[in-house]
């Protein structure tokens, strides 16, 4: 009898409930279950609807029980930085606020105020990005101290769905570090920083990592889809997941983890908390297994995700691709400029950032893909020899995971901007990863080396070379 595990990957924009099994040492995938996300509004913020999905997430497990194919347990993933207070009888306080609300303008400001950039650094490893929990956390000590003060609870938001399926409060370690309150050397929170900066220390549990067990499905939530299992934690990080499907043993391995947000870096078994890493930018995120994901966060395919949607979608990603391919036009823009983060038209700041800076201005859908393509290729080319220059290292070839290793004109223009061959997939790096600290779990392998092995027979990997 086959045995079944279930991720739930929810991402920025969409969300998918993934079925793993493990045949004659390969694994195999089965989607069932696909469904929309972003922010909206709420009061002046932009917000996640975390019960809507959670909806989500119990209609995807119904169709576990409508195939007959029973998880033997399951895990979650999604997005950093991002969390529910909950007060004493476990309701939420206040709007889930989403990482590109302007709340945290000026709030990197009030929070050195209590404690320095460079000490912040030093004590968490972790790259300065105004939206990181840190500062979300000042701007409702500022604004909303009340909130604070009502609190009993903090969870990220995919340890609020742990808790919502089984009644039961876990943080989990990788996603606990994107917050830039852990601690690089204990691997818990720094409870010290904490205090400094003036939040309450009720709300920081002990962290777990991956391969724990969360818990069983509550009553309730059994009753209603129709069946029990286990509630395991992945690294609920998902970059911390999709690193984890590298399908690569090399001991210096560089990555893109290609979504939303371009990822790029390497695990080493030590952070890097020197001034030299700060001042290039870099975290050292928590990893599977106590490694350290060593990298930076660049604006990824967010841009091109955006355009096509202003677009009213009349173009596939392939479609944009390949209109890009057949440009001359080699305007670069700054990809992590912060006018990229949220703009009212990523058209429209496209064209402003190359007229701002002298260059052609893009007009047509391929000459603004051209430009966004083009854009972070050169931005991996320079994180390549910034990060080469930081660890001593040289990096032999770079492994691109997730949606974007499906952009083959992007690997393309990589190949050529790093001077390195490109190995591209597998595409649902998040869910295997997922997967796969379920898997190891439960001894389908025994490491995860063995896992990566696997990995690498199991699903396309296309190589482009330099």
């Amino acid at each position: 009898m086959e045995k079944y595990y279930l991720a739930v990957d929810i991402g920025a924009s969409s969300g998918r409930h993934m079925l793993g099994t493990v045949k004659d040492g390969k694994m195999q995938l089965e989607e069932i279950y696909r469904f929309s996300n972003g922010m909206s509004p709420v009061n002046g913020e932009l917000c996640w609807d975390v019960e809507a999905l959670f909806h989500e997430i119990k209609e995807g497990m119904k169709r576990c029980k409508e195939l007959g194919k029973i998880p033997y347990c399951m895990g979650i993933d999604t997005w950093a930085v991002d969390f529910v207070l909950l007060d004493g009888q476990d309701r939420i306080i206040g709007n889930t606020t989403g990482y590109r609300d302007e709340r945290t303008k000026g709030m990197d400001e009030e929070v050195y105020k209590l404690v320095s950039l460079e000490e912040l650094y030093q004590r968490t490893g972790i790259q300065k990005q105004i939206f990181n929990t840190v500062y979300q956390l000042m701007a409702l000590k500022q604004k909303h101290p009340e909130q604070l003060n009502q609190a009993e609870a903090l969870l990220m938001i995919p340890d609020y769905f742990n808790f919502r399926l089984t009644g039961i409060k876990k943080q989990e370690y990788t996603n606990a570090t994107t917050t830039q309150l852990v601690s690089p050397e204990t691997m818990e929170w720094d409870i010290g920083l904490i205090k400094k900066l003036g939040y309450p220390e009720r709300l920081f549990l002990p962290l777990s990592v991956p391969g724990t067990t969360v818990g069983e499905l509550s009553p309730e939530i059994q009753e209603e889809v129709g069946f029990n299992c286990q509630v395991v934690l992945p690294a609920t990080h998902d970059t911390g997941s999709a690193v984890v499907a590298v399908p690569s043993n090399q001991e210096d391995v560089l990555y893109i983890s290609s979504g939303t947000w371009s990822l790029m870096g390497t695990e080493c078994l030590t952070a890097n908390c020197s001034m030299e890493s700060m001042k290039a930018n870099f975290t050292n995120e928590g990893g599977y297994f106590f490694r350290f994901r060593y990298l930076k966060n660049i604006m990824g395919l967010w841009m091109i995700q955006s355009v096509k949607k202003e677009l009213d979608n009349r173009y596939s990603f392939a479609e944009l691709c390949d209109m890009a391919s057949k440009e001359t036009l080699s305007s670069i823009v700054d990809c992590n400029d912060d006018c990229f983060l949220a703009p009212k038209s990523m058209i429209d700041a496209v064209k402003e950032a190359c007229a701002a800076s002298g260059q052609e201005v893009p007009e047509t859908p391929g000459e603004l893909a051209a430009v966004i393509y083009n854009s972070l290729a050169v931005c991996y080319g320079k994180t390549l020899e910034e990060i080469e220059a930081v660890t001593g290292k040289h990096y032999d070839c770079i492994h691109i995971v997730g949606g974007g290793s499906n952009a083959e004109y992007l690997n393309i223009l990589t190949a050529k901007a790093t001077k390195r061959d490109v190995y591209a997939g597998p595409s649902e790096a998040t869910a295997i990863g997922n997967l796969t600290a379920q898997m190891l779990k439960a001894g389908e392998f025994n490491s995860l080396k063995e896992a990566r092995e696997s990995i690498f027979k199991s699903f396309e990997i296309k190589k482009y070379t330099a």
